[in-house]
């Protein structure tokens, strides 16, 4: 996959952010993921490095609040800052094009993981339908018997853990940084297909 950025323009994208004010390590990191809407997310050692150039050609300077090291643009910085700007609406160009790269390339891998899903909710439920003529579970009428209710039971807790669970994840990743359209369309798409799945499993 090419780079996302090319050569010296994260350098540079970094003095821009901290234009706006000062900022630490994690908040630089999660401006670029928000920037890139969620389809890139700088290692700290993509970060730190820069940063720490950065602070050696005297474009950066640091101070220390409570535990943290926060990262602030000098008169030196400003002022490189302000010669390339011609430059950084290029970077940002650039960052437009990587990210609908990016994106393109992630539905892509969707799409495939998606085949591969279906594929096998497809079988599953086919061996689902197979075991439940081959052992009757149909009875006379609509009438339960206390092991279809168990059953019942039993399907249902596994969809509530199933929502409790997935809940959790997002709202913990929405807490961090906003969903990605990337995400939601997976999750759109593998619920409409386990939907599916279930009810062409069920006996007729």
């Amino acid at each position: 996959m090419p780079p996302v950025f090319a050569h010296g323009a994260l350098r540079l994208y970094l003095l821009a952010l901290l234009e706006s004010g000062p900022k630490h390590g994690y908040e630089l990191i999660k401006a670029l993921s928000e920037r890139f809407g969620g389809t890139y997310s700088p290692s700290a050692g993509t970060i730190y490095p820069r940063l720490g150039k950065l602070e050696e050609e005297g474009l950066v300077a640091t101070e220390t609040s409570g535990r943290r090291t926060n990262y602030r643009i000098t008169a030196a910085g400003l002022e490189e800052l302000n010669r390339r700007r011609d430059e950084l609406a290029g970077v940002e160009n650039d960052i437009s094009v990587s990210v609908r790269r990016l994106a393109d390339n992630l539905r892509a891998d969707i799409r495939a993981n998606m085949r591969g899903l279906r594929a096998d909710l497809a079988a599953t439920a086919e061996a689902a339908r197979s075991t439940a003529r081959s052992a009757d579970f149909r009875k006379a009428g609509s009438r339960q018997t206390s092991e279809g209710i168990r059953e019942l039971k039993e399907a249902e807790m596994l969809l509530q853990a199933f929502r409790d669970d997935l809940r959790v994840e997002l709202r913990l990743q929405a807490s961090r940084q906003p969903l990605s359209p990337v995400t939601l369309e997976t999750v759109r798409t593998v619920l409409d297909q386990a939907r599916i799945s279930i009810r062409n499993s069920l006996p007729g």
